[in-house]
C-alpha cells in the first residue's frame, strides 16, 4: 500500500472535529480547575467576612478586572499555540493594557497619600503570603489546562507552558481575591503580578516535560 493510500484508508473513518471543540475544552478545564481551586481556597483560607461590602467599593472590581483580562488574554493566546502549526501570538502585547491602566491606578493612589504612607500601601499585611499562594493555588488549573492541552499536540511546548501558567496564575489570582482584604493598587501590581509571574515562569520551565506527546 503506497503512502496516499495509507493516509486515505487512516482517514476514512475519521470523524469531523467540531467546529469549537478547542474553545469548548479549554473553557470546560478552566471552569474545572477553577472550582478546584475555589473549594480549595474556602477550605483553607477562607473567603473575606466583608465580601459583600468589598463588592460595593471600586477597587474590588479593580483587582477582578485586572487579573481576569490577563487571563483572558492569556486564554486567548492559548487557543493559538495549541495548534502544531501554531505561530507565537503577535496580539500578547495586549497585556500591557490592563498594567499599564493599573499602573496609573497605583500612581494617583501614591499622589494622593503621605509619603509616609507609601510602604503600607504597597506592602499592606499580607505581601508576604500572597505571591506564593497565588502562585500555589494556580497549580490546580494547570493541571486541568495541561490535560487538555496535550490532546491538541502542541509544538511550541515552552511557549504554551508559560501562557498556561499565566492563564492560571491569573486565575488564581481572581479566585484569591475573594480572600483577601488588600485593596491598594500598588499591592496589586506588585504582589499579585509577582505571583502570576511565578505561575508563568513555572509553565516555561515544566513545559516541555508536561506537554510533550
Amino acid at each position: 500500500m503506497d503512502t496516499d493510500a495509507l493516509i486515505e484508508a487512516l482517514a476514512r473513518d475519521t470523524a469531523p472535529v467540531p467546529r469549537h471543540a478547542a474553545p469548548l475544552r479549554l473553557g470546560l478545564s478552566l471552569f474545572a480547575g477553577m472550582a478546584a481551586t475555589l473549594v480549595l481556597i474556602a477550605a483553607t483560607l477562607g473567603f473575606r467576612p466583608d465580601l459583600d461590602l468589598a463588592m460595593a467599593g471600586t477597587m474590588f472590581w479593580m483587582k477582578l478586572s485586572y487579573t481576569a483580562s490577563l487571563a483572558l488574554v492569556a486564554i486567548a493566546a492559548l487557543l493559538t499555540l495549541i495548534r502544531p502549526e501554531a505561530r507565537p501570538p503577535r496580539w500578547l502585547w495586549l497585556l500591557t493594557i490592563p498594567v499599564a491602566l493599573l499602573g496609573l491606578v497605583s500612581a494617583h493612589e501614591l499622589a494622593e497619600m503621605p509619603h509616609d504612607d507609601w510602604l503600607q500601601m504597597w506592602f499592606g499585611r499580607s505581601w508576604s503570603v500572597c505571591s506564593p499562594l497565588i502562585a500555589v493555588f494556580a497549580v490546580p488549573i494547570a493541571g486541568a489546562l495541561v490535560l487538555v492541552v496535550r490532546q491538541f499536540a502542541p509544538t511550541r511546548l515552552r511557549a504554551t507552558g508559560a501562557v498556561i501558567g499565566l492563564a492560571s496564575g491569573a486565575a488564581s489570582a481572581t479566585l484569591y481575591s475573594l480572600h483577601c482584604p488588600e485593596a491598594g493598587a500598588s499591592f496589586v501590581l506588585t504582589w499579585y503580578s509577582l505571583g502570576i509571574a511565578a505561575a508563568t515562569a513555572a509553565g516555561w520551565a515544566l513545559g516541555p516535560k508536561l506537554l510533550r506527546w
